[in-house]
């Protein structure tokens, strides 16, 4: 009986020390104190209190005390975790930028950090420039030769432009835009292949990473490869558009050709069937004209004698066929 009660209560000792040691971390402040911060038991307990680690912070505000920053301090990191930022990513980019000279303050790191930037990577970049790759970049010069180019950028970090500052894919785009630009202004594709260094330092005079978080320090043309005769393609296509246009015009003035003579031949069967018809009423009228005595057996031999008459000086008119030999 007493040893399962001593057994109880050093498991309650034990639970009762793990609590304290946990919301008052007495290891982690021998710890500062020693590194020489300034940090006491209480400002740790409220720490836990506040849903912060005392760990993140501490470890942040020893790191930038030995590296000599001397204005952070341990509100400025707290608010910022708080505020969803990554402690010890910002303290890692200040000692970073404090040992290469770079200038750049509690606030503005915590900004790009804010932003959703990496700002430790973007120190980096600043000490260690960037090399991109840019996607074969297709342009045509005058002459109407296609070229495929790519090239390769190098960049570094600007900081002062990191937050609200485009990106990698603007920079690319600009820079794919600056060679199409380049080697449409070639007069010749041979001028663009002798000097490629020409492309560059177009591209570099437009300031293409005005408003970006980057700057260009180079632009190099990696490799330039010969693609289709642009020109000539697309005049054999225009050729090939304008015969159809003409045979279409063609067969348009055919077909009314064709409907015109239609048209033509119906009104001349129109106009055989009318005469038919009024030849047909001849003998009607004449037999009228005979039974009222309008017309006696003397004027229709007359009519019939002229009839005949000319008849036979419309025979004469005629040319004669030649006898074949």
């Amino acid at each position: 009986m007493m040893v399962g009660i001593g057994l109880l209560l050093a498991f309650g000792i034990i639970v009762i020390l793990a609590v304290f040691f946990y919301f008052v971390p007495f290891l982690l402040w021998i710890s500062a104190q020693v590194s020489g911060v300034r940090i006491s038991l209480i400002q740790l307990f409220l720490m836990r209190i506040r849903k912060v680690p005392p760990q993140i912070i501490v470890r942040g505000m020893i790191e930038a005390h030995k590296a000599g920053l001397k204005n952070i301090t341990r509100d400025e990191l707290e608010a910022h975790y708080l505020a969803g930022g990554h402690v010890e990513r910002v303290v890692h980019a200040l000692v970073s930028a404090s040992k290469a000279n770079i200038d750049l303050g509690f606030q503005m790191a915590t900004a790009i950090d804010l932003a959703g930037r990496d700002v430790f990577e973007a120190v980096q970049m600043s000490v260690n420039p960037k090399v991109i790759d840019t996607p074969p970049v297709t342009a045509v010069a005058k002459d109407g030769i296609q070229l495929i180019a790519k090239a390769r950028v190098t960049v570094r970090a600007n900081i002062r432009q990191l937050v609200g500052g485009a990106g990698e894919d603007t920079v690319l785009a600009r820079v794919g835009e600056g060679i199409v630009s380049s080697i449409g202004s070639s007069e010749s594709h041979k001028q663009v292949l002798e000097n490629p260094d020409s492309i560059s330092k177009l591209v570099l005079k437009k300031g293409l990473d005005s408003g970006t978080a980057f700057e260009i320090l180079s632009i190099d043309i990696a490799d330039i490869d010969i693609g289709k005769n642009i020109g000539a393609t697309l005049q054999m296509d225009q050729a090939q558009a304008d015969k159809n246009i003409a045979q279409a015009k063609a067969e348009e003035r055919r077909a009314m050709a064709i409907a015109l003579e239609q048209e033509m031949k119906a009104k001349a069967q129109e106009a055989r069937a009318k005469v038919i018809e009024a030849e047909a009423e001849v003998p009607k009228a004449m037999a009228e004209a005979f039974r009222s005595g309008n017309l006696g057996i003397m004027d229709y031999y007359r009519m019939k004698n002229v009839e005949a008459d000319t008849a036979m000086r419309e025979s004469i008119a005629k040319p004669t066929a030649k006898p074949e030999k």
